[in-house]
């Protein structure tokens, strides 16, 4: 459901309940910045749904709304949270109304991030966030949003770099290898990783790749591997330690590796 005014749009699912000061927080906020999506930090219901995501969504720095738009929960700051100017959202264009099946939040996030757009959080909880079984993003397959992320991360990223490490030599990392371009495949430098079993192994082979010879990229500890790194690895779920390997780097987040986990 989407709420208009003459200045401003805020948006709110049918299942969420929002508190009594949002519109007030994110209005004040909405002025000081004209060209963003304001978000804000949830609370979840049921409490202990989707842990480690709503972390996710409450915890990301100021920075991190930016750099972490290539993972796999999506915009930055979720839907049913979004208020915007209305001019900023009548020239960023309409939701695409493809219907079921269709990401329309993640389609409409990457177009304002496209037009030069802005994310901001306001970090206090004011929407009750509930999780279901039925609800309409569990009808969008998985397949879809890989091919829009890949396809977004060959846009925004990879032309910056001459060349990136795969961090992750694994089912995920090799996937996002075999779904870059040509183009994009020929910057993979390495597969980085701590196994040790992968990593004796020394190289990934593509061995559906049309190319002659067929490519064959090595695979290295992490701490031999050269930056910059597109990091399939999943946040928080190694009790800390992937995030202690990668702060052991000393690496600066959006311009030595992005997280596309």
């Amino acid at each position: 459901m989407a709420v208009m005014c003459s200045e401003q749009v805020l948006l709110l699912t049918q299942d969420d309940v929002m508190m009594p000061q949002r519109v007030r927080l994110q209005y004040e906020a909405a002025v000081q910045h004209p060209t963003s999506i304001i978000g804000c930090q949830v609370r979840r219901d049921p409490p202990h749904s989707t842990e480690r995501y709503t972390r996710w969504i409450n915890q990301l720095t100021s920075d991190q709304l930016l750099t972490q738009v290539f993972t796999s929960h999506g915009p930055t700051v979720i839907m049913p949270t979004w208020f915007f100017s209305r001019a900023w959202f009548s020239h960023v264009g309409p939701f695409d109304e493809g219907g079921q099946g269709v990401p329309e939040d993640m389609l409409f996030f990457y177009k304002h991030l496209r037009k030069g757009g802005k994310v901001f959080r306001v970090d206090h909880n004011l929407l009750l966030y509930r999780y279901h079984l039925h609800a309409a993003t569990h009808s969008v397959l998985e397949t879809t949003i890989w091919t829009h992320r890949v396809h977004f991360l060959e846009e925004r990223v990879l032309p910056l770099w001459e060349s990136f490490t795969i961090w992750n030599a694994g089912k995920q990392g090799r996937r996002l290898y075999r779904s870059l371009t040509t183009t994009s495949q020929r910057k993979v430098v390495a597969f980085c990783d701590v196994d040790e079993k992968k990593i004796r192994k020394g190289f990934y082979c593509y061995e559906d790749s049309q190319e002659k010879p067929k490519p064959q990229v090595p695979i290295l500890h992490f701490q031999a591997a050269q930056p910059p790194f597109v990091i399939c690895v999943k946040l928080d779920l190694t009790g800390g330690e992937f995030e202690d390997n990668l702060k052991t780097l000393h690496l600066q987040e959006g311009r030595d590796f992005i997280h596309f986990s």
